[in-house]
């Protein structure tokens, strides 16, 4: 598949990171270089920031004298966490509400350098075919981290299903709905977890990676879809603050929002991620 190392949370549990990294890496040299002419080592989810960035190492980046190494992480942790402690220059996995309350909650200091994509969040079911069948009591899976919990809980507003008290914004939990006419029932996974769930419960709001990489089409699939308008959920490569201006993390930023790029995602991914450049 791609030549990048897949690390999961368990192998990184099973050591320290910096070790975890070399172990699993492509040889001695990958952990995060404070060397501004060493490879910029680039934490992602595989699906699709991952393939973005391949493309970009196999098609721009040796033309713009970049050294791109791509690191994938299947969780939402780790990316953050490697790119506090220096173990890779930068993470490209998250949008800002998340990056906001991960920032708060563990005391790191990420920050966002460019936005890329979007990747619509969505309401799916292998049980039925429109969200208005859904049946009384039926239960939804929802991602249980706090940010993709009260986005997925927005969707299902926005579109009817249940209704939210004023003011409930990033941090919404099941607790704010105010009118739940259908009864639904909600159980929180980890979004890794999510589309796995869809033979365990009537339906499940899933990431858009997730949900990409499960062989899901959301464009295609989703009951309801997210809407691109005005989302804050773009997202977006993102550093340790202080190397916003390391060079070679603004060659990439320019290269993620180059036209090659945009077109790469957009026929890859055919509406299931857009651009946000």
């Amino acid at each position: 598949m791609r030549n990048t190392a897949q690390l999961t949370t368990a192998v990184l549990a099973a050591g320290a990171l910096t070790l975890g990294l070399s172990a699993c890496g492509s040889g001695g040299d990958s952990a995060g270089s404070s060397d501004h002419d060493g490879p910029l080592v680039v934490a992602a989810s595989p699906t699709p920031h991952a393939e973005i960035l391949d493309f970009v190492k196999k098609n721009l980046a040796k033309k713009a004298g970049l050294d791109l190494e791509v690191k994938e992480f299947t969780d939402y942790i780790t990316p953050n966490t490697a790119t506090e402690d220096g173990s890779v220059d930068a993470n490209y996995f998250q949008n800002q509400p998340y990056l906001d309350d991960f920032n708060d909650k563990r005391g790191t200091h990420i920050a966002p350098v460019v936005t890329v994509h979007l990747e619509p969040l969505g309401l799916y079911s292998h049980k039925v075919r429109k969200a208005g069948a859904l049946k009384s009591g039926a239960t939804i899976a929802v991602p249980n981290d706090a940010v993709n919990e009260a986005r997925a809980l927005k969707l299902l507003a926005a579109n009817g299903l249940i209704t939210l008290k004023d003011g409930a914004g990033t941090g919404a939990t099941p607790r704010d709905i105010t009118e739940n006419p259908r009864k639904l029932q909600f159980k929180e996974v980890e979004a890794a977890q999510t589309a796995r769930s869809l033979d365990d419960v009537d339906a499940a709001v899933i990431n858009g990676n997730y949900a990409i990489s499960s062989g899901i089409s959301p464009a295609k699939e989703a009951l309801v879809l997210e809407s691109a308008k005005n989302s804050p959920y773009g997202n977006f490569l993102a550093v340790k603050e202080g190397n916003e201006k390391d060079p070679r993390v603004k060659k990439l930023a320019g290269l993620l929002t180059s036209p090659e790029v945009r077109k790469f995602i957009e026929d890859k991914y055919q509406g299931s991620v857009i651009p946000s450049f």
